[in-house]
């Protein structure tokens, strides 16, 4: 109970639309929902970088961790791709431990770029 007293009506709505999310989706829908909710926390962490809300700055952080985590535990096989996201997911914690410590906003706007980046590839390419 307490931590529903804790969490915003628009936290627990976002929270029930991603368990939604997650129960219908196939391996490649979990990885675009993955990198959606990296991409927007690292969008809220910048966000309240700049406003100086270091609380949320830190809640953003947190979730974009749990972002990435979820994506290295999805990587399987000893494919050539597999590896390079095992790399990218784990340069990517790297810098995002690093900025727990020192914020860097510049580095945080270049690997939201990445990733958005990424993903736009991924739909073009399933368009297609």
């Amino acid at each position: 109970m307490s931590l529903l007293v804790r969490n915003t009506p628009n936290d627990v709505y976002r929270r029930v639309e991603l368990d939604a999310r997650i129960g219908g989706s196939d391996p490649r829908q979990l990885v675009t929902l993955c990198y959606e909710q990296l991409i927007g926390s690292l969008g809220t962490a910048l966000h309240a970088d700049e406003r100086g809300d270091n609380n949320k700055k830190s809640e953003g952080l947190t979730r974009a961790m749990s972002s990435v985590t979820a994506l290295q535990l999805g990587v399987s096989g000893d494919a050539s791709i597999a590896g390079a996201l095992r790399h990218l997911y784990e340069a990517t914690r790297k810098s995002l431990l690093d900025s727990v410590l020192n914020f860097d906003a510049g580095a945080i706007r270049t690997i939201r770029q990445d990733y958005i980046d990424i993903l736009r590839a991924m739909n073009g390419a399933q368009s297609h």
